[in-house]
């Protein structure tokens, strides 16, 4: 039962037996096959939203403060209920909201992405503030990020111009040259134990969304050491963008202060178990979302050459990521992510209806994976170690140096079409 869970999907397996022939598709041929009232923005609709998931979010918050005294009383209100029995309750409790209010947390998130491509409103000023509001209360940065996530957007899959997940090359790891490199080249700069994969795995889950921010990691090569999203000089951002990253800057040091007042108010561990744990594993779940979007053993990279709007946004995946609870608190960012990056201005409840529309056109030029999340994340994670120097088209290789798949033998005949 478990190897079937955790096996690839059809749709995975029949992508990698199939050599990829880039796309033809123009952005001219979607644009009409997607209803022109997909586009509206109804800015009580999307307050809605905002309002629905911060009410969840507080729901469960007064729910958690509920745990201790319950399992309390399960105790003491009968002589025959042992203590282990409260502390089960407890803890199992406690590990419900974590899960619940780490997916809410996650979808707040989200709104704020969405906010970022003023998806919220028709009206400007909603969305900043929403999305600043949004991003403040979870620490991230919503001026800065929302900079160099549209950057990403304008050059996705692009291996010179992305800003996001951008693949490190054999040449980034000191790896002899193709023709060179045997199996131990490989396995001596790749070659883990399961236990250390496992803790890399776990650092990136946790702290990779903060790391990312405080140090570009996996952000463009292009960028200079020492490159963040906290220097308004920082080569991320144009001028025209610095006031906004000032004023992230000022949200997110007044929102831990706040926190840091609150953590003496409640207790650490209170602070720790109602805040901290969820906000760690929201980071989780956008992390994880993020990177099996645009990382994928399937998927490839384009260089300037064959790079084009189109192609780049089809470069991306498609995946339930925890099903119905993933459409309704994640906003269908991850079950629609091709059409978000092809449409990024079809706000996000319209986003299932622009994929129907665009999966008729694209054909099987759309990439879709039903693979269990995590087994798609550890997947990716030990399989897309690194790409090649040289390749107008490329793929990830993995820890032995081949690549999941091939390119057809047309694939360069045809140019990118104008998009």
């Amino acid at each position: 039962m478990l190897s079937k869970i955790f096996a690839d999907s059809p749709e995975y397996n029949a992508r990698k037996s199939t050599p990829l022939s880039p796309t033809k598709v123009t952005i001219a041929e979607l644009r009409a096959a997607v209803p022109k009232h997909l586009f509206e923005k109804n800015t009580i609709k999307g307050l809605a939203y905002v309002l629905r998931d911060v009410i969840c979010a507080t729901a469960l918050y007064k729910l958690a403060w509920l745990i201790k005294p319950t399992a309390n009383s399960l105790v003491t209100g009968s002589r025959d209920v042992p203590q282990i029995v409260g502390t089960c309750f407890e803890w199992c409790a406690w590990a419900s909201y974590w899960f619940c209010q780490s997916v809410a947390l996650a979808g707040c998130w989200s709104l704020a992405h969405e906010a970022g491509h003023d998806n919220i409103s028709s009206h400007k000023w909603v969305n900043d503030l929403v999305g600043f509001s949004l991003h403040t209360f979870l620490l991230a940065p919503y001026f800065a990020w929302r900079a160099s996530h549209r950057a990403h957007h304008k050059a996705t899959a692009s291996v010179e111009r992305d800003e996001n997940f951008v693949p490190r090359t054999r040449k980034d790891y000191g790896l002899p040259p193709e023709v060179l490199a045997t199996t131990r080249d490989y396995h001596e700069i790749f070659e883990e134990t399961p236990i250390y994969t496992l803790a890399r795995m776990l650092f990136m889950q946790l702290l990779g969304w903060q790391v990312y921010l405080v140090t570009n990691i996996l952000g463009s090569p292009r960028h200079p050491p020492g490159t963040n999203h906290f220097f308004p000089s920082s080569t991320l951002f144009k001028p025209r963008d610095r006031r906004g990253i000032i004023i992230s800057n000022i949200g997110i040091s007044f929102m831990a202060s706040l926190l840091y007042l609150w953590s003496k108010h409640v207790g650490a561990s209170m602070f720790i178990k109602l805040y901290f744990i969820p906000y760690l594993l929201a980071n989780h779940w956008i992390v994880m979302l993020t990177y099996l979007h645009h990382s994928d053993p399937t998927v490839p990279m384009y260089r300037s050459t064959q790079w084009s709007f189109v192609r780049g946004a089809t470069a991306t995946v498609d995946r339930p990521l925890l099903g119905w609870a993933g459409r309704f608190f994640l906003h269908n960012v991850s079950h629609d992510h091709i059409s978000h990056h092809l449409f990024s201005s079809i706000p996000f409840y319209n986003q299932p209806l622009a994929t129907a529309a665009i999966k008729g056109i694209l054909k099987e030029d759309y990439n879709y994976d039903s693979t269990n999340s995590f087994r798609a994340l550890y997947r990716t994670f030990t399989q897309c170690c690194f790409i090649e120097e040289e390749g107008d088209i490329v793929f990830y290789k993995n820890r032995e140096g081949k690549t999941a798949r091939e390119l057809a033998k047309d694939a360069l005949t045809y140019p990118p079409r104008a998009t």
